[in-house]
C-alpha cells in the first residue's frame, strides 16, 4: 500500500492508465446522488493536494482532478462518502451506518473506526477521504 501525498490518505496501488473523462466522473456522481436521493447544488474538479473530495455546507461537492486516475471502486468509494455529507454532515455513527450499508463492506469495521480497514487480497485500501 502506498502513503498518499494527501493527509491521512491512502491512494490505490495501480492508478489507471487512461484516466477517465470528467463527464464520466461527474455521471458516476448524478447516478449516486441519484440513489442516495440527495441534490449537489453544485459538482466540481479542481486540483487537491491535501484531499480526495470535499463538501461544503452549501452543497458544493469538489473532486481532486487526479480522482479521474483512479479505479471506479476508489472512485466510488469517495462518491458515495461526499454524497452522504449531503445528507450527515458529519462523520459520527449514521454516517459510517450509511457509508457500509452503500459501499457493502465489513461494516462492524466502519462502524468502529470510520473506515473500511486494512485491505485484504482484492479489497480497497484503508482511506480517510
Amino acid at each position: 500500500m502506498n502513503r498518499d501525498a494527501r493527509q491521512h490518505s491512502f491512494a490505490p496501488s495501480e492508478p489507471l492508465s487512461t484516466p477517465v473523462s470528467p463527464e464520466v466522473l461527474k455521471a458516476e456522481v448524478r447516478a449516486w446522488a441519484e440513489r442516495l436521493d440527495v441534490a449537489p447544488a453544485e459538482v466540481r474538479l479542481t486540483g487537491m493536494s491535501r484531499k480526495w473530495a470535499s463538501c461544503s455546507t452549501r452543497g458544493r461537492v469538489t473532486f481532486a482532478t487526479d480522482l479521474l486516475a483512479q479505479p471506479e471502486t476508489f472512485r466510488r468509494e469517495v462518491i458515495v462518502h461526499e454524497m452522504l455529507h449531503l445528507k450527515v454532515p458529519n462523520h459520527g455513527p449514521l454516517f459510517r451506518a450509511l457509508l457500509a450499508a452503500h459501499l457493502s463492506v465489513d461494516t462492524s469495521q466502519i462502524l468502529r473506526t470510520g473506515s473500511p480497514g486494512e485491505p485484504q487480497d482484492g479489497e480497497l485500501p484503508e482511506q480517510d477521504l
